[in-house]
């Protein structure tokens, strides 16, 4: 029986429920997945979801040097041939990129203990989220007489750099490849052969049950914004500390508080100290999925400053739970978020667009709150219910079928 497998580069993370969310929709649906990684994140697994998830995940980098040699050796002495066809692309590919031939070496190895695995596993297919390492594993792993592959291409990073990913040879060996949104699928064409454009297919990230289901609370009273994401310089977390100080000057009263953590905390943290924010500006962490929906239903507002992105699942998370969002006009957040109807979009980079933004959050009534809330959630409900995205995507695995169907989502509206 041909069987399913998952493989990223780290997994489970906290930024990464949707993967979660996706898997546990087509196990629903009696598509059986099983999970394959190439190494441990070392993040905190604060959510008892990814412990779970992390117990059910092989990563390949467990095995150590003495596992991937030996994986090597035993494919240059059964498959000559193909580790040949496989070294060439390995030359190819590392020419090509930032990393060089070494790491692509690396990758090699790691492709062929991935074989190894996929054929003990009865594996027919793999599919990748993310087009870069793990995608190039899962090309070699494909050219080394391995399963089949596809992607689903998230960005920013993959379209970052196109050419040092060799995005195009990904997309051209993929037996498809998933976009996450109509901007996605439009940088796949900007980069891939136009014959291969019909298999670029826009499958989007979704929610479950938790989230959408879940009955609207009214917005607080209590001025309070958050934030949530990686710490790091992609997010635009700086601008949002300034835009926060740029509050603070015109005398208004908030709370602010980011969610997540990463290389620029010490940053963020010397900046909210000079800016005198340290009694409005809160930097929590990490936390659970459950943390996080009771901090999203106990704020006015979510604000996602970022300069790059794919199109951020908190979002989708956020206007769920009937709570508007502060975003900026990148990537494939204009899909969702509608300037008045469901949130504000400002121009990336722009402190004192952002600020406005927020200021226009803090002096909205509780019914152009819950308007906007509520014109959020129908639009997420539309096209975000992970059940149906997750049956879009089975429908596109080569060889595999649902055993059953899956539920109807709880909302259809247009």
């Amino acid at each position: 029986m041909p069987r399913l497998a998952y493989f990223v580069n780290s997994y489970p993370m906290p930024s990464q429920t949707f993967i979660r969310r996706e898997i546990g929709s087509l196990e629903a649906q009696g598509i059986p997945v099983i999970r394959y990684a190439i190494r441990d994140s070392g993040l905190p697994r604060v959510d008892p979801d990814d412990q779970a998830e992390y117990e059910k995940t092989r990563r390949l980098l467990d095995s150590g040097a003495f596992g991937l040699l030996g994986a090597l050796i035993s494919t240059i002495l059964t498959r000559p041939v193909r580790l040949v066809q496989a070294l060439a692309a390995t030359w190819r590919l590392g020419r090509r990129s930032e990393r060089g031939l070494t790491f692509h070496l690396i990758y090699l190895a790691e492709a062929c203990l991935l074989r190894r695995w996929a054929q003990r596993d009865q594996v027919s297919h793999l599919h990748v989220h993310f087009g870069t390492n793990s995608a190039t594993v899962a090309l070699l792993c494909h050219l080394l007489g391995g399963p089949s592959y596809s992607v689903t291409v998230h960005g920013p990073e993959e379209f970052d750099a196109p050419k040092a990913l060799s995005l195009a040879e990904k997309v051209r060996h993929s037996a498809f490849t998933v976009a996450i949104s109509s901007f996605g699928r439009s940088q796949l064409w900007r980069w891939a052969d136009p014959g291969d454009w019909d298999k670029i297919h826009v499958v989007r990230c979704g929610l479950a049950v938790d989230f959408l289901d879940r009955p609207p609370t009214d917005p607080p009273e209590a001025p309070r914004f958050l934030n949530i994401g990686r710490l790091a310089p992609e997010k635009g977390q700086l601008v949002l500390i300034e835009a926060a100080a740029e509050l603070l000057k015109r005398g208004r009263t908030f709370e602010l508080t980011l969610v997540g953590d990463g290389p620029f905390r010490p940053i963020l943290e010397d900046l909210i100290d000079r800016r005198g924010l340290s009694d409005h500006v809160l930097l929590a962490g990490w936390q659970s999925s459950a943390q996080v929906r009771e901090a999203l239903e106990g704020s006015r507002a979510l604000v996602q400053s970022s300069f790059a992105e794919g199109l951020p699942v908190v979002i989708m998370e956020a206007l769920a739970l009937h709570r508007p969002v502060i975003s900026t006009t990148i990537a494939g957040i204009p899909e969702l978020i509608r300037t008045g109807e469901s949130g504000w979009l400002v121009p990336a980079g722009s402190i004192t667009d952002l600020a406005d933004a927020m200021e226009a959050a803090l002096d909205a009534t509780p019914a152009e709150l819950r308007r906007m809330g509520s014109a959020g959630a129908a639009r997420v409900a539309a096209n975000h219910d992970v059940r149906r995205e997750a049956a879009r995507l089975a429908e596109l695995f080569p060889g595999i079928e649902p055993s059953r169907l899956p539920k109807e989502p709880a909302h259809l509206s247009a």
